[in-house]
């Protein structure tokens, strides 16, 4: 069982501690921002499994990909919503909570393993956060996403105020 991260460690500490390091913080694809905070709420635009601008997997799950390698994928792009939170907070430590995660996988039409490769975010975030922070969750299948990638994930952190 995992327990909820001590509040006194850096964001550093708790990523280091899982041997794990934020990649440079994203940047847009398009017309639009990374990151809005809205009251004590900060929305995330749709990450991708990318390292700069170089996607990391490409294909859908269940075709070219395999339920692992769309579980490293959501991984790649929950890293990247962590970094760019990190930006646009100048730091972790200021999220009180998870109030969303959205996984969408694009997949072939008979894939049925959606929940283990959206673990790859969750667990991701239970690393980080803790087990308390755990949120509530969406997954679909979906036909295509950007630039050919398997998984775009959406998060809504809850933010001190």
């Amino acid at each position: 069982m995992v327990t909820r991260m001590s509040a006194h460690l850096s964001e550093g500490q708790r990523l280091s501690g899982f041997d794990l390091a934020l990649p440079p913080p994203p940047t847009p694809f398009g017309a639009y921002v990374e990151a809005a905070k809205i009251g004590n709420l900060l929305f995330l635009s749709g990450m991708l499994p990318v390292v700069g601008h170089e996607p990391q997997y490409v294909g859908r799950v269940g075709g070219a990909l395999s339920a692992e390698d769309g579980r490293k994928a959501a991984e790649i792009a929950c890293l990247n919503a962590l970094s760019a939170a990190n930006a646009h907070l100048g730091g972790l430590g200021k999220i009180t909570g998870v109030a969303k995660l959205g996984v969408y996988i694009a997949t072939e039409g008979d894939f049925r393993d959606h929940p283990k490769v959206a673990d790859g975010a969750s667990e991701l975030l239970v690393k980080v956060f803790g087990a308390g922070m755990l949120s509530s969750r969406i997954v679909l299948g979906v036909a295509s996403l950007p630039l050919g990638m398997p998984i775009e994930i959406e998060l809504v952190f809850e933010i001190a105020a």
